[in-house]
């Protein structure tokens, strides 16, 4: 038996996954690859992970390695540059009575309540809304980074929105935000427009948005926070 001491345990790994469909291209198929062991992944390796076009889902680290399709582009938006326009500057007067709160990643049945909620109301058929308590814990609350949980209340004291958030060497990775369906006024926009607030107070010169997929109603918006980055080719291309 193996010894987590052993020097193959000390050297990060890649494979790649079999194909799956993608979850945001319809009649595409889609693989992965994988940084693993997820034990070797520390802060600072993620970061330099996330550098290279990496993302995490819990403790999963992977990136897009489709066999003919390159739609999944890594985005992040250039902090100090930053210009909110006319509409997100409306969603932030609108939100900015909301006070945010670092939660721990610990189970919390009012922001479950709310997840359930918002991914019924969000992503109905896609299978998140068959979602379950197990699940939500290995999604949002499994991190081996330095992560936390950010909640949004009224004044009233009702929640409205939980972000979790990654803080890395170079800037914030906007992991996932959920927030509560009923509420209009572009709740997620404010949430992007805080973290970007929160780099600028953290000295932090990104915010990492993920995947930006133009042909993809879900993704496009992340391309409207500018000026951005997408890394192409192995290089950061300011966009």
């Amino acid at each position: 038996m193996s010894h987590p001491t052993d020097l193959k345990f000390k050297t990060l790994q890649f494979y790649s996954t079999a194909s799956y469909p993608c979850s945001y291209l319809e009649n595409h198929e889609a693989r992965s690859q994988v940084a693993a062991p997820s034990h070797l992944i520390d802060t600072h390796t993620y970061s330099q992970l996330v550098e290279q076009g990496f993302r995490r889902s819990g403790l999963f680290t992977y990136r897009p390695h489709c066999d003919t399709c390159q739609a999944c582009k890594p985005i992040r938006v250039e902090v100090d540059a930053f210009v909110p326009t006319r509409s997100q500057r409306k969603a932030w007067n609108r939100h900015k009575s909301l006070t945010a709160q670092n939660r721990p990643l610990i189970f919390n049945p009012e922001h479950f309540e709310l997840y359930s909620r918002y991914v019924t109301a969000r992503h109905p058929g896609a299978g998140m809304d068959d979602d379950c308590q197990n699940q939500y814990t290995q999604f949002l609350l499994s991190s081996r980074v330095n992560s936390t949980l950010i909640e949004f209340r009224t004044p009233e004291g009702q929640l409205q929105m939980v972000s979790l958030i990654d803080i890395l060497d170079s800037g914030l990775s906007a992991v996932y935000t959920f927030f509560d369906p009923g509420v209009a006024g572009s709740l997620g926009t404010y949430g992007i427009l805080w973290q970007i607030d929160r780099c600028k107070a953290m000295n932090l010169p990104w915010l990492y948005l993920g995947y930006w997929i133009q042909e993809s109603r879900k993704m496009a918006y992340k391309s409207q926070f500018e000026p951005h980055q997408i890394l192409l080719n192995g290089q950061w291309i300011s966009s």
